[in-house]
């Protein structure tokens, strides 16, 4: 069956037109495609940037808590070792003072001799009530006399009596209970500080999970968009293929028309007719020999 030029070409031109029309379509869609690539390319990769500063941040912080952890058990150490010379001395002073007294009531006892506590007691007593006016008139004298005579005891029974050391004890208490103290403080103030270093820690550490979502699905979405690009850009170049073939053959058919008629380039017009219904690509040699004749 011969197929006329004219007849070809009522064929060839509807379907050029349709061609084009896709070509357009799948050109534009790949673009838009293509766009939507490289906006998720760039969010993906600043949030792949976030997370890369971030963790940087988290090292820091890490390092920072670490060296929080180790100061609190160095102060923990020195706090323990503060408390118990403040356990020592406070042991010691208690015991001090229990021996003190037994001595004091022994001596009492054998001497009949009045602790300087106890002068001391009577003395503030006599004062109260010279204050209050009960020592008027002759009475002064007796009371000036009394206080002169009671100062004299108190004089001689501090000398009599030794504190054996507590004084000195009561010194080193107070300077133990300062510096156990001081180290308790120093203990709070440093794990404070290594809380708060590990909790910005967990705080930025959750905030790098959270960007490295959204930083993979930036990146499914990259693939997504790239797969229908690339499916639109391929049917973009067989559509480019196709209407080349057609518009190649139809240039053909024109050169033909100087009354050229045998029967095998009809034929051969035909079949190359054929194959492009039938979705072939037409090769560059096939095109060429189309062009020749």
């Amino acid at each position: 069956m011969k197929m006329e030029s004219g007849e070809i070409r009522g064929i060839l031109q509807p379907l050029c037109d349709d061609i084009q029309e896709q070509i357009s379509y799948n050109r534009e869609e790949r673009d838009q495609w293509n766009s939507k690539v490289r906006k998720l390319l760039d969010e993906r990769n600043e949030l792949n940037r976030q997370v890369k500063e971030l963790i940087t941040e988290v090292q820091n912080q890490k390092s920072l808590r670490d060296d929080a952890n180790q100061t609190v058990r160095e102060l923990k150490e020195i706090r323990a070792e503060r408390t118990e010379v403040l356990r020592v001395i406070r042991t010691d002073f208690r015991e001090k003072i229990a021996e003190n007294g037994s001595q004091e009531e022994r001596q009492e006892k054998h001497d009949k001799t009045r602790s300087p506590g106890r002068i001391r007691t009577e003395i503030d007593r006599l004062e109260k009530q010279y204050n209050e006016g009960r020592f008027l008139g002759k009475k002064e004298k007796e009371f000036v006399a009394k206080m002169k005579k009671l100062h004299q005891e108190l004089r001689e029974a501090k000398e009599k009596k030794s504190d054996g050391g507590i004084r000195e004890l009561k010194i080193q208490l107070r300077d133990a209970e300062k510096k156990q103290e001081d180290a308790h403080k120093k203990v709070k103030r440093a794990v404070i500080g290594a809380q708060e270093a590990h909790d910005l820690m967990a705080e930025l550490s959750e905030e790098v999970d959270r960007l490295r979502e959204k930083a993979n699905s930036a990146q499914s979405g990259v693939t997504r968009a790239k797969r229908e690009a690339d499916s639109l850009h391929g049917r973009y170049i067989v559509s480019l293929r196709c209407i080349h073939s057609m518009q190649d053959l139809l240039k053909a058919l024109e050169t033909r028309e100087g009354g050229v008629t045998e029967d095998d380039e009809q034929v051969e017009v035909a079949d190359l007719m054929t194959r492009l219904m039938s979705g072939d690509t037409l090769s560059t040699d096939e095109i060429m020999a189309l062009q020749r004749n």
